[in-house]
């Protein structure tokens, strides 16, 4: 990593990659990209705009996380608003080069928006085989694949571990509160927006059951976000801004969804259990990449965690990650959550 952007700095000492992920800022996105495939040609990459960590947290520089002991591919899937099923092929035929399987192979993606969408078409591919996902949302809506910049993209790669086992992860730090059930109205899925709750106005809804004015609802949620049960999964839905009466969130909402409330769990400890059950599982780690959320980062920042955060994760062993603006499990798009991938 390089606090001040400096790529030459960041890949000191890095020789011979077989798969390599650039996390860079928006003013030197491009030329990192550019460079990076100079240094490395042919090796497989992919990168995004984002704050990232190892121990400490990249702001503004830059970080570069290389992979060694596997086999990837990477490539990109275009026109995500509009198709990314039009490029499936491609998927297809780097899930067939790497011919893993749900045990030693997962795919990473850095995506550039309309996620749900996205999710659902990469895994009608990965199904097949039984490969997990982990993943998330960039910013400036820009990705990068093999020293190539897109917009209105999703860059992936799939790894498969040479030495072990690959395993996939989801960390949620909020629990349900109360008996608040909602049914969505007055939604509209193209802006993400939630017009009503049960009939009445969202946003009076959320102010009246935890008593917040219009000003703090946008910070309130990093307490209190709302859950969509998806089976036995909670899928977290963060709210991003009051537009009138209603609430606009980070991820769609559909009418007659129904939603609950959530509060804030007692999230050291979740941490803790979180670390302890990777262990369980993985007895011999190599390494392990997360995405968390733009907000955890926030709500752990706000209430001096961050450092702490990362030095718990980091006694798994090699830990790198990404902060995202959307989380990606599988074939569900999420906010304020983590989620990894394990390396036996």
């Amino acid at each position: 990593m390089s606090q001040s952007g400096n790529l030459q700095e960041a890949v000191r000492g890095l020789d011979n990659p077989q798969l390599i992920m650039l996390l860079s800022n928006s003013g030197q996105f491009e030329d990192h990209v550019k460079k990076l495939e100079e240094l490395y040609p042919r090796i497989p990459s992919i990168g995004c705009i984002g704050m990232s960590y190892d121990t400490k947290v990249v702001e503004k520089g830059v970080s570069v996380v290389a992979f060694y002991d596997v086999y990837a591919a990477a490539n990109v899937l275009e026109e995500v608003s509009v198709m990314p099923v039009k490029y499936i092929e491609r998927l297809e035929q780097d899930v067939r080069q790497i011919n893993g399987s749900g045990n030693d192979t997962i795919c990473i993606d850095f995506c550039s928006g309309n996620d749900a969408c996205v999710l659902t078409t990469i895994h009608s591919v990965l199904k097949h085989r039984g490969i997990s996902l982990v993943g998330g949302t960039g910013d400036a809506g820009k990705v990068s694949a093999n020293g190539k910049v897109y917009q209105d993209a999703v860059a992936y790669t799939i790894v498969k571990n040479k030495s072990g086992r690959v395993k996939a992860y989801k960390e949620n730090i909020y629990r349900q509160m109360g008996n608040h059930r909602f049914i969505a109205s007055k939604t509209d899925k193209a802006n993400y927006v939630i017009g009503k709750l049960n009939s009445m106005p969202a946003k009076q809804v959320y102010q009246d059951i935890l008593h917040v004015s219009e000003q703090q609802i946008p910070t309130q949620t990093f307490k209190n976000p709302f859950g969509k049960i998806n089976g036995s999964e909670t899928c977290i839905i963060s709210i991003k801004e009051v537009t009138g009466s209603a609430l606009t969130c980070f991820r769609q909402v559909n009418d007659s969804d129904v939603l609950i409330m959530l509060e804030l769990g007692d999230y050291k400890a979740i941490v803790k259990e979180t670390v302890q059950t990777i262990k369980r599982d993985f007895p011999r780690i190599s390494a392990v990449f997360s995405v968390n959320c733009l907000f955890r980062y926030l709500l752990f920042t706000d209430n001096h965690y961050m450092q702490e955060y990362l030095q718990e994760m980091g006694t798994l062993g090699n830990h790198a990650g990404l902060v995202g603006y959307g989380e990606h499990y599988n074939n569900q798009f999420v906010n304020q959550s983590m989620s990894c991938v394990v390396f036996e």
